[in-house]
Formats: C-alpha cells, sequence, structure tokens
C-alpha cells in the first residue's frame, strides 16, 4: 500500500494533480476558521464550549460545513447551497420540459444546467446566509445555555449586509474551488470537500465520546488516558463494522443480462455482444437522509421565530414541536425520519431512473433481455425489479441514519455519533470514488493500482 502510494507521487502528472488538490482542500479548511466581519469569535468560541454539542436544527449544514457554520466564518454555510442547488435542478427535470431536453442534449446541455445550478446556488447562499445571521442576531444559534452572548458586535443594516456579502462569496468561492479539483485534481471536487469537511469533525467527535469515560479521572492523568481509550476502542470496534456492512451493500447490484442482437452495416458487423444493467441497492445515494433532515428542521424552524407573549405563554403548537421535533432522542423523531428516507428513497430513484428510456433506448439499439420482449414488458420487468431493489435499499439507508441517534438515546454518547448517518455514506462513497479514479490512472501508467 505504502509502495503504491510512493509510485502515485513519483509518477509527475499524476503527483502534481495530487497535490494540487490537497491544496485546494487546504485552503478551503483555512476558510472554514476565518470568523466573518462583525463575528465576536471569542464569544463563539465560549458558546460553543458551553453548549457541548450543535443545535439539532442545523446540525446537518454545521456537518457538511465542518464546523464553519457555527462558528460564523466566511465558509459558514460550506457546500450545503451547491448541494440543495443540485437537487432543486434535478427535481425540476421532472417538472420543467425545457429541463430535461437540456440534460438530453449531452453535453452543452449539461453545460447549461450547471449554469443554472451556480444562479441557484448564490440565491441560496443570499438566503441561507440571511437567516444564519438573523438567528444569530436574535441569540437563538446556541440555544438557552447561551441566550445572553452577544456574538455579533453591530446590527446596522451595513453590517449585516456585509456579512450576508461575505458569507454568499464564500459559497461562490468554494463552488468554483470544487469545480477546479473536478477539471485539475483527483476526484469530484464537491464530493471531496464534502469528505473534509466530515473529516474534520472526527478527532472532535471522538475526543467528545473517550472523555465521558474519564469524567471521572483527574484531569491530565494517567487514568485520563487509560479511560479515554478503552472508552474508544467499543466505539472504534463498532465503527469499523458499520464501516464494512457500508461498503457490501453500496458495492452490491443486481446485474440484468442485455444482449444486443448482430447487425450488418456494409461489410462490418456491429453489436453481438452481451453486456449488463447495473442497479445499485442504494442507488438513492445520501439524498434521501437530506430530504428527510430538512424537512424535519422546518418545523422547528418556523416555530423558533414566535416568541411567548406578554404573560410568557408559548404557543401550544410551537411547545409540542420542541418537545417532538427538535430532539433525535425522542422515538416520535426517530419514526418520523425512518418512515421520510424509505419515502424519499422510493421518490428520488423514481425520477433519476427511467425505466420507459432505459426500455427505449435499449429497442433503438437492438439490445434485449434475455426471455423478455422489448417495449413494454422490458419497461416492466425493470419497474419489478427496480421495486424490489428499492426496499432493502431504503431499509438500509433508514437503519443507518438512525444509528447515531439510537447511540446517543441507548447508550449515552455524544449526539455527534461520527460512526453513523451521512457521515458514513458520504466518506465510504467519496473515498470508494477517489481510490477507483488513482487507481486508473495508475494502472494507464504502471499496470498496478493503488491497490493492485
Amino acid at each position: 500500500m505504502f509502495s503504491a502510494v510512493a509510485r502515485a507521487f513519483r509518477t509527475p502528472d499524476l503527483r502534481n494533480k495530487l497535490l494540487f488538490t490537497l491544496a485546494i482542500v487546504a485552503l478551503f479548511r483555512l476558510g472554514s476558521t476565518i470568523p466573518a466581519p462583525f463575528v465576536n469569535y471569542g464569544k463563539v468560541q465560549a458558546c460553543l464550549n458551553v453548549t457541548q454539542s450543535t443545535s439539532g436544527l442545523y446540525q446537518l449544514v454545521n456537518l457538511f460545513s465542518g464546523g464553519a457554520l457555527l462558528q460564523l466564518s466566511i465558509f459558514a454555510l460550506g457546500i450545503m447551497p451547491y448541494i440543495t442547488a443540485s437537487i432543486i435542478i434535478q427535481l425540476l427535470r421532472v417538472v420543467i420540459p425545457r429541463f430535461e431536453t437540456l440534460h438530453k442534449e449531452g453535453q452543452a446541455g449539461q453545460a447549461t444546467l450547471t449554469q443554472y445550478t451556480r444562479y441557484l446556488t448564490i440565491a441560496l447562499g443570499i438566503l441561507q446566509s440571511t437567516t444564519l445571521i438573523s438567528v444569530a442576531r436574535s441569540q437563538a444559534l446556541f440555544g438557552e445555555q447561551c441566550k445572553d452572548q452577544q456574538i455579533l458586535t453591530s446590527s446596522d443594516p451595513w453590517a449585516i449586509a456585509l456579512m450576508v456579502l461575505t458569507m454568499t462569496a464564500g459559497t461562490g468561492l468554494i463552488m468554483w474551488l470544487g469545480e477546479l479539483i473536478t477539471e485539475r485534481g483527483i476526484g469530484n471536487g464537491m464530493s471531496l470537500l464534502i469528505f473534509t469537511s466530515i473529516a474534520a469533525k472526527f478527532p472532535a467527535s471522538l475526543i467528545s465520546i473517550g472523555s465521558k469515560y474519564a469524567e471521572n479521572s483527574k484531569p491530565g492523568s494517567f487514568d485520563e488516558f487509560v479511560g479515554i481509550v478503552f472508552g474508544l476502542l467499543p466505539v472504534i470496534a463498532v465503527g469499523v463494522v458499520i464501516v464494512a456492512l457500508v461498503i457490501l451493500v453500496e458495492q452490491s447490484q443486481r446485474r440484468i443480462p442485455v444482449q444486443y442482437a448482430k447487425r450488418m452495416v456494409g461489410r462490418r458487423t456491429y453489436g453481438g455482444q452481451n453486456t449488463y444493467i447495473p442497479i445499485k441497492v442504494n442507488m438513492a445515494g445520501v439524498v434521501p437522509v437530506i430530504f428527510a433532515s430538512s424537512l424535519l428542521f422546518l418545523p422547528a424552524l418556523i416555530a423558533q421565530f414566535y416568541k411567548p407573549d406578554a404573560n410568557g405563554k408559548v404557543a401550544d403548537w410551537v411547545t409540542w414541536i420542541s418537545n417532538y421535533l427538535t430532539k433525535g432522542d425522542h422515538p416520535l423523531y426517530m419514526v418520523l425520519y425512518f418512515l421520510l428516507i424509505v419515502g424519499f428513497t422510493y421518490f428520488y430513484v423514481a425520477i433519476t431512473f427511467d425505466p420507459e428510456e432505459v426500455s427505449e433506448n435499449m429497442k433503438q439499439y437492438g439490445g434485449f433481455i434475455p426471455g423478455i420482449r422489448a417495449g413494454r414488458p422490458t419497461t416492466e420487468y425493470l419497474e419489478y425489479v427496480l421495486s424490489r431493489i428499492t426496499f432493502p435499499g431504503s431499509i438500509y439507508l433508514g437503519l443507518i441514519a438512525l444509528i447515531p441517534l439510537l447511540a446517543f438515546s441507548l447508550l449515552g454518547v455524544s449526539q455527534n455519533f461520527p460512526f453513523g448517518g451521512t457521515t458514513i455514506l458520504i466518506i465510504v462513497g467519496v473515498g470508494l470514488d477517489t481510490v477507483k479514479q488513482i487507481n486508473a490512472q495508475m494502472q494507464q501508467r504502471n499496470y498496478e493500482g493503488l491497490l493492485k
């Protein structure tokens, strides 16, 4: 393994791509620590130390920003506006025929859709930064434990506008950096930036879990070190098992055989080869988890802006939301979360994989599934297989997403349990894809891959 890494760095063009990618990642992490204008960095850190964990309302965005959201840095929004914009553009293909036409036009159409995604990313950046600053201005960002801390040094309109402009510009810069990695580096740029943000929070999460088991020991003593180590061993063991299972499922697929009939064009024979349609168990990726999390955050976001009346009484519906839909350890929250993930998995797979389109393309090029007639029977067969594959995939996604919530509720470990949910799905997916790309480039030059 180490010799393969050394061989990769000895290849000039591959070494340049790897170093360029690492430089962009370092620049991204640097921007995540630089506070935005008019933010009292000292009070922000004090509030983070008091709360010890991210607010449930902003947990997902804070995860994708590598903790930059709650530090109110210039990269506070992270890659989340771009992810949201990409999902919206993809969903609009179903309702706007123009977008579907552009999608089928090839590279030129994809370039136009990419441009639309960029514009929408900036618009969402303005909206999300305004919301974030409004919540920070109302002193509700860190919850009741940090209610009296004024983390913004100025609330003047021009100061708010400058903060919004800075965070939106940071979103645009992150989007540009991700595209640079895709063009000149290794791997998918946006995915690697998300991977970096998540990996950056791993050490702090593990230390937080280990410290819980050593809280009765004297600080700095050998007993504290032993307590942290023995506290982390079962967590790391569970993490290794979860990662292995996720890799197994992510690599699993149903291969539907396809055979192409031979045809003569002049003196040449085309077709006649056998291939297959790969249908992954988890075709939806991490998108249903993002959908479900975002939908469950909306009621809490709306309720947060409703203040108590003159008598200090809070509306009943606000109290109900605070009790049941803001804490991940409540059974009702877990059940809704799981059901939403299952539903969004079916929905997303339905709009990203069109059996009728696949059937028509096969028929156009003379392909057929052995034992299945071309046309409508092929479409029905693909729908049948897709529905059977999606069911275990949706259950798998729901269970993986519930792991950190169950760990917090049943085991009492930190709410930022690192081995579950979107964390492992993204890290494993991006890691496998990046290793495959490095492996492919090395095999082109050395006939030996990164992992042989």
